[in-house]
């Protein structure tokens, strides 16, 4: 199985700090079997300069907004910015495979609102959502997720070269 690519954004360290914990948990399934995919991460800041990614990623994006409730009376995207902006360079959204999304509960219809926006802008599939740092049945939950839509995308890549 090929390893798991992860593009994210993290502003106050939850999402970092869930993917380290997501990273080591899958490091850990591939101890235990090879065949298990191990992950590989990669922040996107302000700071980093959009280049063409070369192999197919996932997304993990935090919802910070800034009025209305994303449904009938708008949103303002705040702090992502730049993680949209790099998916949105060098065609590289043809490459992600799936969004994952964070956010606090407490927000209600916001919740995980910048992934589902995301999901549409980029045509992806919205793939799972956890709160703030999340738990370990999250890293586990998300893992699992992760593993069966790149089996999907293998299978039907398989099947195209047939």
């Amino acid at each position: 199985m090929a390893a798991i690519n992860i593009l994210y954004i993290s502003i106050e360290g939850n999402t970092r700090s869930f993917l380290t914990h997501l990273q080591a948990f899958a490091k850990q399934q591939h101890s235990i079997n090879p065949k298990n995919a191990e992950i590989t991460l990669r922040e996107i800041t302000n700071q980093t300069i959009p280049a063409p990614e070369s192999k197919p990623f996932f997304v993990f994006v935090p919802t910070y907004l800034d009025g209305g409730n994303g449904i009938d009376s708008g949103y303002t995207e705040l702090m992502t910015n730049s993680l949209g902006e790099y998916i949105a360079s060098n065609h590289n959204a043809d490459k992600c495979l799936g969004i994952v999304g964070s956010g606090n509960k407490n927000f209600n219809e916001q919740y995980c609102l910048t992934a589902r926006m995301y999901a549409y802008r980029f045509n992806a599939p919205f793939l799972a959502d956890y709160e703030l740092r999340g738990t370990s049945k999250d890293v586990e939950r998300v893992y699992e997720i992760l593993v069966k839509r790149i089996q999907e995308v293998e299978k039907k890549s398989d099947s195209k070269d047939q």
